[in-house]
């Protein structure tokens, strides 16, 4: 199994040389050269299967044997052991065809945890072997980034910086980073959006130099392993509800494109899913993409769900290559403009081929609001902000078959957002107990501004002062 750029000038690389890499050294994205295929018997016998070994079976599908299966099998049971509910990633049914797959039962309450509890064992036993030390750097609008800190603490080989906008996250997602006090660990909270936190950590990427010194890598989705190990939960939920005889219909709520591209690598190895939702706030620019073809940066707008306020949607690099043909040049060429122009020109036969398959829903706060009423008054189901946009969705723009269940990817516990679903329903929802004194932990962060040069230097200072 081989990787390559979405733009074509960076050297093939292996599952490892792409998990150490993250971004491409032209500023692409990693994504396999070939998909591996699955059978309908293929799929069905994974049916029933615990989740760390269905996890491992398709992690093994991308990774060429390097790490091998027997590597894979017990660091994806230790992964997963720690999870909150003995099926990792259960499914509640929440109204006639709409089911809920609660991806928020890991160590820090995120959908994050289901991959980044994987990838940091697969960083800290890769480096291992290698002897080899890396300085991870990733942005976050919430939840990425308390998931990677939780997953990379006081590992050895590790060093992790970790930029969130400041005042942008809920007050629980920013103490989930800021009072991990690890001597590994380092939370810079910048002056700006989740957009100028994601441009630093590509700047830095793009810093030949710098990454070169600091040995950077990536946790967050611009690193293929991210996306590979978010794959076996729409796998899981697709085979409970009766694939491959079955279709079904996925609902993502969506900032980076990263956990509903997973559903669409699904997708294209053969699980038979009908449609796509991408449900999103008032920062809708990929709606109005699918909606329109108006793929349009516009300022980024603080809303009740947070991890979804996001302009430039990394993932989406990954479909463009694939619904431009997989012609890197072109690619490439449709990304430069897009930063330039603050506009992505892709071509109406592109555009109506993406359209077929995905659909697009947005929900302003006070929609949301209600959503999350609604669903506790119908079903005693209560949801985070970003789950009630995804029911929602579900909703609005189901497939026309009334028979295609849909699956909400439900992605946060509720209480990691207290003060929306406390305004919904009067309800604060209280965090488990091993959170429990979450609010009177000491905090630890830098303030810094939304500048490459102070965000370097604080980088280096960080690891250096590790390394001695």
């Amino acid at each position: 199994m081989r990787y390559v750029s979405t733009r074509g000038e960076a050297p093939p690389r292996d599952f490892e040389g792409v998990l150490l890499a993250g971004l491409a050294e032209d500023g692409g994205l990693f994504v396999p050269e070939t998909w591996p295929v699955l059978t309908a018997a293929e799929w069905r016998a994974m049916r029933g299967l615990p989740y760390p070994e269905l996890a491992t079976r398709i992690l093994a599908l991308f990774t060429g044997g390097k790490p091998d299966v027997a590597t894979l099998r017990p660091l994806l049971e230790e992964a997963y052991a720690g999870f909150g509910h003995p099926s990792v990633a259960p499914l509640v049914q929440i109204d006639t065809r709409v089911f809920a797959l609660e991806l928020f039962h890991g160590p820090t309450l995120a959908f994050k945890d289901m991959a980044m509890q994987a990838l940091g064992r697969l960083f800290d036993a890769t480096l291992a072997r290698r002897g080899e030390r890396v300085t991870i750097v990733g942005a976050t609008s919430g939840d990425t980034g308390s998931a990677a800190i939780e997953a990379c603490r006081d590992r050895a080989s590790v060093d992790i910086v970790i930029l969130h906008p400041e005042g942008r996250t809920s007050e629980v997602q920013r103490r989930q980073m800021t009072t991990v006090l690890s001597p590994n660990v380092a939370n810079l909270a910048v002056a700006g959006s989740f957009d100028d936190c994601q441009d630093l950590v590509k700047a830095m990427f793009a810093d030949a130099p710098f990454r070169t010194e600091m040995r950077l890598a990536a946790v967050n989705s611009i690193n293929w392993a991210r996306v590979a190990l978010q794959i076996p939960y729409y796998v899981a939920a697709a085979l409970a509800l009766g694939a491959p005889e079955r279709e079904v219909a996925f609902s993502v709520p969506t900032g980076n494109f990263g956990n509903v591209l997973a559903a669409w690598a699904a997708r294209r190895m053969g699980l038979p899913i009908a449609q796509l939702i991408v449900a999103s706030n008032r920062n809708d620019i990929l709606v109005r993409f699918l909606a329109a073809n108006d793929m349009t940066v516009r300022a980024v707008e603080p809303s009740l769900s947070p991890s979804m306020d996001i302009q430039v949607s990394s993932n989406f690099e990954r479909l463009l290559f694939e619904m431009l043909g997989r012609d890197a040049a072109a690619t490439a060429e449709t990304m430069r403009r897009f930063r330039a122009e603050g506009r992505m020109p892709v071509p109406d036969a592109a555009w109506r081929s993406a359209s077929e398959l995905f659909r697009g829903f947005a929900l302003d706060d006070a929609h949301t609001l209600a959503e999350i009423a609604r669903l506790h008054a119908k079903a005693g189901y209560l949801a985070d902000p970003h789950t009630a946009i995804g029911t929602a969705a579900a909703l609005a723009v189901p497939p026309a078959d009334p028979s295609i269940p849909v699956v909400v990817a439900a992605t946060a516990h509720p209480a990691k957002f207290p003060d929306a679903v406390e305004r919904a329903v009067g309800i604060r929802p209280p965090l488990p107990p091993r959170l429990a004194d979450l609010y009177a932990r000491e905090e630890r962060f830098t303030r810094l501004a939304a500048a490459l040069d102070p965000v370097e230097a604080f980088v280096r200072a960080h690891a250096r002062r590790n390394a001695a």
